[in-house]
């Protein structure tokens, strides 16, 4: 009896909107890492950089021996370099209300 076959997709953003993903066919019983290593998304990354990624599925924290369900999204995230609040209070310091009025009509 053949063991099923997994579909799953790994995703890293590289930087921002330079989004990298990969469809993947994995053996069940699969782990994150086994979907990480197979991607090759992080083949000439240097060992810093992908050792500084932080692995999830579907947004969700997970550790690298995470078994893999039909249909998961293993995502590979980069730290914040600027926490959300501090940056919209630098937006405003910059745009003021005016700012905000022109995000609001898009």
């Amino acid at each position: 009896m053949a063991s099923a076959e997994l579909t799953i997709e790994v995703v890293y953003a590289a930087a921002p909107h330079d989004v990298r993903a990969v469809s993947l066919e994995l053996q069940e019983g699969a782990t994150l890492a086994d979907a990480v290593r197979e991607s090759g998304l992080l083949t000439g990354l240097s060992a810093e950089v992908a050792d500084a990624l932080k692995p999830g599925i579907w947004g969700r924290a997970a550790t690298l021996d995470t078994r893999l369900r039909e249909g998961d999204r293993v995502e590979l995230t980069r730290g914040l370099r600027v926490d959300p609040k501090e940056a919209r209070r630098q937006r405003y310091r910059r745009d003021g209300v005016r700012g905000k009025a022109r995000s609001a009509k898009r």
